[in-house]
């Protein structure tokens, strides 16, 4: 553990973030001064961080408890803050736990006590129930996007968990909707609430009706992916069966796209979130799980494939662009018989006559059996790929590092060379396999 806390300054420094937003300096003076805060701020305006720069000074680097609890509603949602943290390099233990990863990887990491424990409600409960850990320094609680986490299915767990808590003295509670009520049980006495929700529709979001002939609307999907062309969107569905429908087609009209819904292994949706972010697919083809929570880039649109049921969802799905400083546009793909809810007004029909052209895909990602616990930077990833590989800066892509594993982008032109060229090669000093994902 860390003798010393590192400064704000250094952490964003670290982060390569040189100025806070309005919501995040008023959060992080809230938070240091007030016992209980609800920070309400729409999707992608930057509440992980947050909580977290405050949260990290009430941390006393003498004791090996833990002392932070975050409860958050997804494991992607746990995944995303774990690596947050260990990107800030604060020197603190972090460990994520949820359901879907192996009960003895989340044993063999809690022997070694983190100061900050992430997780779903779920798995902390099991941990809990068997005493894996000292709860009595647990002093900050953290409920992460809480509309989701304190909803009727996690309720009893939650409250089991809370009731555990005696020494809590500071709470905090984030979401992206307004109308989240939150049970006695939290005991959230008087809070301090920061509400950057106007309820107002984004000046930079523009939302535009696509009207599709067919009740079948695979055809007009393919024309709006052509019409904007060559960028990164998701297209939200409201079943994983109609994921795998459109999946299909996708396929067979040569549309590069991952896709992401809770009917997938864990793996297989961490993959998916991997070739999106560093370019490798073009589309994410998931459900609403896909609408929060989840650490992608800011997009130029979304595409309502299937319409959402609540307004809830739409916001969700729409807060996925115009975030922060960028403009986005929403489709809403409407067969011409199906009634718009009401909660979807003032669009606009959008022209799809005009086609973009759309470039052949140029990334193709590859995975590397190695990772931080094999003391493997990207630095020394990134050596290997130039000096061994050949390859030029140029061709160098994103490089997302594990603890156990690497995922790297390289042209598509070269993946299967450097597969054959690298593979079993020493990086540090452990020999590692590659493949294509």
């Amino acid at each position: 553990m860390a003798n010393t806390i590192k400064s704000q300054e250094a952490i964003l420094a670290k982060l390569n973030i040189y100025e806070l937003n309005e919501m995040q300096k008023e959060a992080i003076d809230v938070v240091a001064n007030t016992t209980n805060t609800v920070i309400l701020s729409p999707t992608g305006t930057g509440k992980t961080l947050a909580f977290l720069l405050p949260t990290l000074k009430l941390i006393d680097p003498e004791d090996e408890n833990i002392q932070v609890l975050i409860l958050v509603p997804s494991r992607e949602l746990a995944i995303q803050i774990e690596q947050v943290i260990r990107e800030m390099g604060t020197g603190f233990k972090v460990n994520a736990v949820y359901g879907g990863r192996a009960m003895a990887k989340d044993k063999i990491e809690l022997k070694h006590t983190p100061s900050i424990l992430i997780g779903t409600p779920g798995r902390i409960s099991d941990h809990f129930a068997n005493n894996r850990f000292s709860k009595n320094s647990i002093k900050t609680l953290i409920l992460d996007e809480f509309d989701k986490s304190l909803e009727v299915g996690f309720e009893y767990e939650m409250k089991g968990i809370i009731k555990q808590l005696p020494n809590i003295n500071k709470r905090i509670l984030t979401s992206a909707t307004q109308e989240a009520e939150v049970p006695d049980f939290v005991r959230l006495d008087n809070p301090s609430v920061l509400n950057y929700l106007t309820g107002k529709k984004s000046k930079k979001l523009a939302i535009k009706t696509v009207i599709s002939p067919s009740k079948n609307k695979n055809q007009t999907l393919l024309e709006l992916l052509h019409h904007i062309g060559n960028q990164q969107g998701i297209v939200f569905c409201n079943l994983k069966d109609s994921i795998q429908y459109v999946s299909d087609f996708l396929t067979k009209n040569k549309i590069a796209h991952s896709c992401f819904s809770g009917g997938m292994e864990q793996r297989d949706r961490e993959r998916s979130l991997i070739k999106f972010r560093n370019g490798t697919s073009q589309v994410l083809l998931a459900t609403d799980l896909a609408a929060r929570g989840i650490d992608i880039p800011e997009l130029n649109y979304i595409i309502h494939y299937e319409l959402p049921q609540r307004v809830e969802e739409f916001t969700h799905r729409n807060g996925r662009t115009a975030r922060v400083n960028s403009k986005g546009t929403a489709y809403v793909l409407k067969w011409q018989k199906e009634t718009l809810p009401e909660f979807i007004k003032q669009t606009s029909n959008a022209n799809i006559s005009h086609k973009e052209k759309m470039k052949p895909r140029y990334w193709e990602t590859l995975f590397v059996s190695g990772g931080r616990k094999d003391k493997i930077s990207k630095g020394d990833i990134a050596g290997l790929f130039f000096k061994k590989g050949n390859l030029t800066k140029d061709q160098l892509g994103v490089i997302e590092l594990k603890q156990d594993c690497a995922f790297i982008a390289v042209p598509v032109s070269e993946a299967k060379k450097l597969v054959e060229e690298l593979n079993n090669t020493r990086l540090k000093t452990k020999k590692v396999r590659l493949m294509i994902i």
